[in-house]
């Protein structure tokens, strides 16, 4: 069973009264799946709209043999939606866990059936969707016109999540994954973050990066 609180703080539902709630709730399946595990796979047929309700994802394509990760979703994010839209049927990229993560699953009968209910969902779904073009095109711009050493700093600029003063990323990533997320190799991640380190930017404890000087790390993603 769904836990309906969540449900009811989620975005898209939370217009909805107790029984249109529980409505919902009783056609979505929950799932829990162990970290590196593939939700879905890009060219795949599929109906489902995807929402984290703990853990994280990240969504990927492969080009020119090396994969391309294009985002990290985690709790209370949601994605494969645009299965759920017109003619679309197929996935236009891959989800991996990276964590272990558990996940509510909405089938495209049932997600019509609540949107002809509640139109409102769309266009909240629509400013999301208008979002996420507008930070693919900034992180393509990104990759064309910033140096390796400012791609990272970006990365880690908007993976920052604690408001602290030492500010921790949500996630443990690999430098391998940071890589495939700034369009570098392994190599060079590995001696900017160690360049980072040496500056005061950053601190690395157990794999874990904190943030320890905001300001500058931002003036090294020429963001100030």
């Amino acid at each position: 069973m769904p836990d309906m609180e969540f449900l009811k703080n989620f975005p898209f539902f939370e217009h909805l009264n107790e029984q249109e709630l529980e409505d919902i709730a009783a056609v979505i399946t929950t799932k829990v799946y162990n970290k590196g595990v593939n939700l879905f796979w890009e060219n795949e047929v599929g109906n489902e709209l995807f929402i984290i309700q703990s853990g994280a994802v990240k969504i990927f394509r492969h080009q020119e043999g090396r994969e391309i990760i294009l985002a990290l979703f985690r709790q209370g994010d949601f994605f494969g939606e645009m299965v759920l839209f017109g003619d679309e049927k197929v996935r236009s990229a891959s989800a991996n866990t990276l964590e272990k993560t558990t996940v509510y699953i909405l089938k495209k009968e049932h997600f019509l059936q609540l949107l002809n209910k509640n139109p409102n969902i769309f266009i909240k779904i629509l400013n999301t969707a208008l979002e996420r073009l507008r930070q693919a095109n900034e992180q393509i711009a990104n990759l064309s016109m910033t140096s390796a050493y400012a791609r990272i700093a970006r990365l880690l600029v908007r993976l920052t999540q604690s408001p602290e003063a030492d500010r921790v990323l949500g996630l443990k990533l690999t430098h391998h994954q940071m890589a495939d997320m700034t369009a570098t190799a392994r190599e060079t991640v590995t001696k900017v973050l160690s360049d980072m380190q040496s500056k005061g930017y950053i601190r690395i404890v157990n794999r874990q990066i904190h943030i320890t000087d905001l300001e500058g790390l931002m003036t090294a993603a020429g963001l100030e």
